[in-house]
């Protein structure tokens, strides 16, 4: 069964408290452990080589993508960046750039593609599997304020001064909560200190599902445990998917499971 969304308490428009936003700078470690890992990580499952494309956050770009996507090719698969330099939000052309793009990457391979998307860049991955779900295998987001108010976020100023747009619609917000019709992971931390944890829980739905880390949302890319998380839910089969569940001492690290 897909995990249980929260009830929207109270305080659903606040931000992480400013302690875990200073705890953000902890991201360093969380590579490092990831280095200290790559024993482990040669036991991950395996890529079958279908085509994954990587969005980065608000105000990131391919290179804060790059060693996510370099760890993914080691697995096996065949890695797209987004290739519109710095996420700058949806300004015109950027929607239309991704789907022409999504497009030839699936007409090339003759695959569905995977889309994986880290903050922000998850939302294009959404909004991208709710067009055209014919050209997506499932989607994967890492601390993607789909759900929620901006205001719940301390990045909602910066994206309105870079993209032009009201972070404040009701319509695209409402719209945004609804999960694609294909597979859809959302990996999110309570210790986020940039997104609300509410903010990146989906409602309850066939094939639909929050899987919770002990992560950073700068370091959510390079986490251990996100990226564990990422592996098995990209190694699914296509027409058998099944909630993540992981079994044995792995079970420890995921609170939510």
């Amino acid at each position: 069964m897909p995990s249980r969304a929260a009830p929207a308490p109270a305080d659903a428009h606040e931000p992480p408290h400013t302690l875990l936003l200073m705890l953000e700078g902890r991201a360093p470690w969380e590579f490092a452990a990831l280095i200290a890992a790559s024993p482990w990580l040669r036991r991950w499952p395996k890529g079958d080589g279908h085509p994954v494309v990587v969005f980065p956050g608000l105000g990131a770009n391919d290179i804060s993508t790059a060693p996510l996507r370099l760890w993914l090719d080691s697995l096996g698969y065949e890695t797209h960046p987004w290739r519109q330099g710095f996420n700058f939000g949806p300004r015109p052309g950027v929607i239309e750039q991704a789907e022409a793009d999504l497009q030839r990457v699936f007409e090339s391979s003759g695959r569905k593609a995977s889309l994986l998307g880290w903050s922000l860049g998850g939302i294009y991955a959404r909004e991208l599997a709710k067009r055209h779900p014919e050209w997506v295998r499932n989607v994967i987001t890492l601390g993607t304020p789909f759900a929620g108010h901006p205001r719940a976020t301390h990045a909602w100023r910066f994206f309105e001064l870079v993209s032009g747009h009201d972070s404040h619609d009701e319509e695209v917000l409402e719209g945004l909560k609804e999960a694609p019709p294909v597979p859809t992971t959302s990996i999110y931390s309570r210790s986020d200190g940039v997104v609300s944890w509410r903010c990146s829980v989906n409602e309850p739905a066939p094939q639909v599902e929050n899987i919770e880390v002990h992560a950073s949302h700068l370091g959510l890319g390079m986490n251990p445990l996100a990226l564990y998380a990422v592996a098995d839910r990209l190694a699914q089969p296509p027409m058998n998917w099944q909630p993540f569940n992981p079994q044995g001492a792995k079970r420890w690290f995921y609170p939510s499971k």
